[in-house]
C-alpha cells in the first residue's frame, strides 16, 4: 500500500490507523492510567504554552515521519503554522508517546527511528504508564542521547522553554502520597 492510499483510505474509516510504511495498524484503546498521564500532559502543555507559537497537540492528530510512515502520537508540540484543515502535521518538535505493554516495542524502536530521522523532531519522550519514569531522546549535535528520568524529576523540554514535574504527570494514577 502507498502512502497516498492508505491516506484516502484512513479518512474514510471511523477507527484510527497508522501507516508503517507497508499497510494499515489499528490503533487499540488504552488504560484509564494512559488516558490520565495523557491528559496531565496535554493539561501542562496547554497552559505552559498558552500565548507562544508552539502548539501542543493530542492523539488525535496525525504525524508524518521522514520516512513516509503516519503516526498518531499521544501527545506532540509544533511550532509552525498549522492550517485549519490541515490533518498531518509534518514537522513535530517534541513528540511524546505513553508506552503500553502491546506498543512498547513499537515506540522503543520502530518510532524511535523515524523520529530520529525526522529532522523537526529535536526531542522524543516516552512516558511509562506504571509508574513516575521517562526515556527521553535528543539531538545533541548530530547525536542522538538517550537518558533516563525516574520519580521526583523535572521533564525539561528547552526546544519550547518548558520545565514539567515528572510526578505532575502521574497525579491521578499514583496512590496519594507517592
Amino acid at each position: 500500500m502507498t502512502l497516498e492510499t492508505f491516506l484516502d483510505w484512513e479518512r474514510r474509516q471511523e477507527a484510527r490507523f497508522e501507516f508503517d510504511g507497508v499497510g494499515p495498524v489499528a490503533m487499540n484503546g488504552g488504560t484509564w492510567a494512559h488516558w490520565v498521564i495523557q491528559s496531565n500532559l496535554m493539561n501542562l502543555l496547554m497552559n505552559g504554552l498558552k500565548g507562544q507559537k508552539c502548539r501542543p497537540c493530542g492523539a488525535g492528530m496525525k504525524v508524518r515521519t521522514v520516512k513516509g510512515r503516519i503516526r498518531y502520537p499521544d501527545a506532540f508540540v509544533v511550532c509552525s503554522p498549522v492550517k485549519p484543515d490541515a490533518d498531518i502535521v509534518d514537522d513535530p518538535v517534541i513528540v511524546f508517546e505513553i508506552l503500553s505493554p502491546s506498543t512498547a516495542s513499537v515506540d522503543l524502536f520502530d518510532k524511535n527511528h523515524e523520529y530520529r530521522e525526522t529532522p523537526s523532531v529535536q526531542r522524543y519522550v516516552i512516558l511509562e504508564q506504571a509508574g513516575p519514569g521517562a526515556t527521553v531522546f535528543s539531538r545533541q549535535g548530530d547525536d542522538w542521547v538517550g537518558a533516563l528520568q525516574i520519580g521526583d524529576t523535572t521533564l525539561e523540554l528547552p526546544e519550547i522553554g518548558l520545565s514539567l514535574p515528572l510526578m505532575t504527570l502521574y497525579a491521578g494514577v499514583l496512590p496519594e502520597g507517592e
